[in-house]
Parts: structure tokens; C-alpha cells; sequence
């Protein structure tokens, strides 16, 4: 799309907020109603265009993607209307007399920028936060993705006009013209080196921005973990989508104690779940395409491989791997891998982990397996992380009762339910003084005897 054909959306998306179309809560709930029943008209075009993207199932893009949309897109129907009330607070008494509160009120022209690897979720969840929260939105969907895309954009041109909510598809190009864009809020869910990028434009004009970002997610095992439950949860949180999910357990941090258990059991479960010949599983998806393909096989040392490592690359698909005896030096944990592939390192003591990754970038996530209730208290406590779980992988993101986001390097600002609809919206802070009387003191000249008195009241 030319940058022509970017202003004139922009500039009638401006002139559709400016007229106070998008405020009032009635029409905010109704076009949630018409996204969610478009949504499960296209339910099954959106899960094949997933399946030809991915090579996800219906299944899985159900469970995934669609069901979480429709998840999301329902609380926001029922919550809006709580949320989107003034929120009384109490006044100070040198103010009397005058009532305080708090009102949410939509930033105005957004963007939302979405990526490939869950590119429904991950477009339409916030997109219903910021129809919730009272705004217009410019959708820009990932062109690696470009099935979804074109799923999205034939479902957002069916229920909204162009001047409300729009869809623009491409790639570099479009993404450069858009962030070169004056808007007044952008939301963006990617890597991290784009989401620099993003920030760097934004900060131009002190735009603000919620950055939904990755890194290497941990997962400890203890010496009191359930060895064949963590190797189960383990296997379905780090192989769905093939590894390519966000909060993925990027690595295994693993009590040396239980290592060779955990490493057989992972095996039996990946049989389990994959069957003997993971590649020839028709519910196996594949690797988005050749670049990371590339990549991917280039983070696997042959030599340390002790399950899967196999792949075919006319389908762009990698076994489910897991690598043994890796070290902090090796390739695969130079960067965020993204991928099937599971390396697993080992400490000593417990208190060891602290040491480990303290002073490593801050993940989007971290997952600990463990039956001792200090250390869970200890790790939940010590370590800085944006979000994660005690005994299960992944599904903390699968809530709309919490937010989602990352912290310092995995990202900034969170969404999902109030969160997101606070990330749309900003909070307006207002007293309404009242005009039937008007306390004299804090007009010239001043009267010190009054001053006194009240630093009695204020103090005491």
C-alpha cells in the first residue's frame, strides 16, 4: 500500500475519533459483538489460512487462537462497561469542596502491529482491547503470515468501515510508512531488535507504546519435581507451534541430580505425543520459512543432540529436539531460539540458579517444576521476569483475570482484560469543585495566623 493510501486512512480515522463516534459504551460493546460473531462466521476459513501459514491443526488453531480471541473478545462484551466508568476517589480536606475521580479515556488513533507466529491471537486480542477501550485502530498483520493476513483483513473489512478500524497488509515497506505515522498510541508484538526499532520511531514523537517482546524463557526443574508430570507439560509448551511461541521454555535449567530422569522421561513424551516419527505427524506444523529454517538447524550441534534432531526441509520441519550437556557458550543459547529445540543445562545447588541468571537479560517468562515451597517463594520473589508458572508451561497467557507483558529487555506495558483495556486507554485525573462556597486561604494576601492553623490540621 503507498504512503498516499496510509495518510488518507489516517487522516479519516482522525476525523472519525474527533467526532466522538467511537465514545460512547453502547457503540464500543456492539462492535465487539459484531467482531466476535464475524469471528465464528470465519472460524474455519481463519483455522485453514493458520493451517496453511503454520501447518497448525484446526485443532491447535482453535485452542490456540481462535478460542483465546473469542475468550478475550467475550470478557471485554461483559467487563466494558465496569471499565470504563469514573472511579470515585477521596479529596483532600484544603480542597472542600469538591468530589474527585478517575476517568478512562481512549488515546485515539492506534496501531497495532502483529507478528507471525500465533498472527490471529495476536492481532485480534488487542485489537478487542482497543475497540473496548474507545479507540480507532490500524492493523498491520505480519507478511510471513500472509494467509492470516489476508483472513484477518477480509474479516475486519466485513464488519468495520476503513475510517473506524482498517487492515494494512504488506511487509517492510508498509511497516516503515506506519511508523513514520504521527499516531496516538501503538502496540506492537515481535522481536526484540524490531522492537527497538519501534521505540526509536515512537520516541520522535513521544508516542507511547506497549512493546510485547521475547528472550530465553528458563525452566527449572528441582530434585522434588513430578519428573514424568514436568516432562509431559514440558514437551506440549515447548513444541506447540513448533517451538515458535513466545513463551516458550527457551532452555531447561535442571537439578544435576535428575537430569538423566527428566531427559528419558522427555523422550517417552515426545514419543507420546508426537508419535515415533514426529515429522510425519499431519498435527506437526512446520517452520514459518527457509530463513529461520536455516537458523534453526544452525543452533543444533549434532553432537550434543540425545532425542529428534532429524528434519525435512522441502516441509520446513524440525523433530522435536533436546540437546544434552549444553553450556552457557554454545550457539543455541546465543539468542532467543524459537524453534523446536530444547537445550538443557544443569547447577549443583539450588541457590546456584540466582548466580546463573542473575544479570542475564530479563525474560517474558519463566517456569519453575518444584514441590519445595521455598524455593518456589525464592524464585518467584528473586528473579525479574515479565510472567510464568509453578508446574505447568505457557498457560499463563490464557487468562483475560491477568495481564500479559514482559519487563526490562521482554518488553514493556501488558494487555489482556483490564490490563488491556488500561494499556488503550488513558486515566484523566479531575476535581469538580463546587461553586457555592470558596475557602479564602490560599489567595494573596496571605494570612499567617491561617497558614499556622493549618499546618496544625494537615501535621498532627
Amino acid at each position: 500500500m503507498s504512503t498516499q493510501n496510509i495518510d488518507t486512512i489516517l487522516e479519516s480515522q482522525k476525523k472519525f475519533f474527533a467526532s466522538g463516534a467511537t465514545l460512547p459504551i453502547s457503540f464500543r460493546i456492539e462492535m465487539l459483538k459484531r467482531l466476535y460473531n464475524s469471528v465464528k462466521k470465519h472460524e474455519t476459513e481463519i483455522e485453514a489460512a493458520l493451517t496453511a501459514d503454520l501447518g497448525k491443526s484446526a485443532f491447535e488453531g482453535f485452542m490456540c487462537e481462535v478460542g483465546l480471541v473469542l475468550s478475550e473478545i467475550s470478557y471485554m462484551i461483559k467487563h466494558t462497561r465496569r471499565f470504563a466508568k469514573n472511579h470515585r476517589v477521596s479529596t483532600p480536606l484544603a480542597q472542600f469542596a469538591s468530589s474527585s475521580y478517575k476517568k478512562p479515556s481512549p488515546h485515539g488513533n492506534t496501531l497495532i502491529m502483529s507478528p507471525w507466529n500465533y498472527p490471529f491471537l495476536l492481532t485480534l486480542d488487542p485489537l478487542a482491547d482497543a475497540i473496548a477501550a474507545g479507540n480507532t485502530a490500524i492493523v498491520k498483520p505480519s507478511a510471513y503470515s500472509p494467509a492470516t493476513s489476508a483472513a484477518i483483513a477480509k474479516l475486519i473489512a466485513e464488519c468495520f468501515p476503513s475510517e473506524y478500524v482498517a487492515v494494512i497488509t504488506g511487509g517492510r515497506a508498509e511497516n516503515a510508512a506506519l511508523l513514520e505515522k504521527k499516531f496516538d498510541f501503538v502496540f506492537f508484538t515481535g522481536s526484540q531488535n524490531v522492537g527497538k526499532e519501534v521505540l526509536r520511531h515512537t520516541a520522535k514523537t513521544l508516542t507511547p507504546a506497549v512493546l510485547e517482546l521475547g528472550g530465553k524463557s528458563p525452566c527449572i526443574v528441582d530434585s522434588t519435581a513430578k519428573i514424568k508430570l514436568a516432562a509431559k507439560r514440558i514437551v506440549f509448551g515447548k513444541y506447540l507451534n513448533c517451538g515458535q511461541t513466545c513463551v516458550a521454555p527457551d532452555y531447561i535449567l535442571c537439578e544435576k541430580s535428575v537430569k538423566d530422569a527428566l531427559v528419558k522421561e522427555l523422550k517417552v513424551q515426545i514419543c507420546l505425543q508426537y508419535g515415533e516419527e514426529p515429522l510425519k505427524n499431519v498435527d506437526y506444523g512446520r517452520i514459518v520459512n527457509e530463513k529461520h529454517f536455516d537458523r534453526l538447524r544452525g543452533l543444533i550441534d549434532e553432537n550434543k543432540v540425545v532425542i529428534g534432531g532429524t528434519y525435512n526441509r522441502d516441509t520446513l520441519q524440525i523433530a522435536p529436539t533436546v540437546m544434552d550437556n549444553v553450556t552457557w557458550d554454545d550457539a543455541v543459547m546465543g539468542e532467543e531460539i524459537f524453534g523446536p529445540v530444547l537445550p538443557i543445562l544443569t547447577y549443583d545447588r539450588f541457590d546456584d540458579i540466582f548466580t546463573l541468571l542473575h544479570g542475564k537479560q530479563k525474560p517474558l517468562a519463566l517456569y519453575l517444576f518444584s514441590e519445595n515451597k521455598r524455593h518456589i517463594k525464592e524464585v518467584t520473589e528473586r528473579l525479574s521476569y515479565g510472567g510464568g508458572c509453578i508446574n505447568d508451561v505457557v498457560i499463563h497467557l490464557a487468562t483475560s483475570e491477568m495481564g500479559f507483558g514482559g519487563v526490562g529487555e521482554s518488553g514493556m506495558g501488558s494487555y489482556h482484560g483490564k490490563e488491556g483495556f488500561d494499556a488503550f486507554s488513558h486515566t484523566k485525573s479531575i476535581v469538580d469543585k463546587k461553586t457555592w462556597m470558596d475557602l479564602p486561604m490560599r489567595y494573596q494576601p496571605y494570612n499567617k495566623g491561617l497558614y499556622g492553623a493549618l499546618l496544625h490540621i494537615f501535621l498532627r
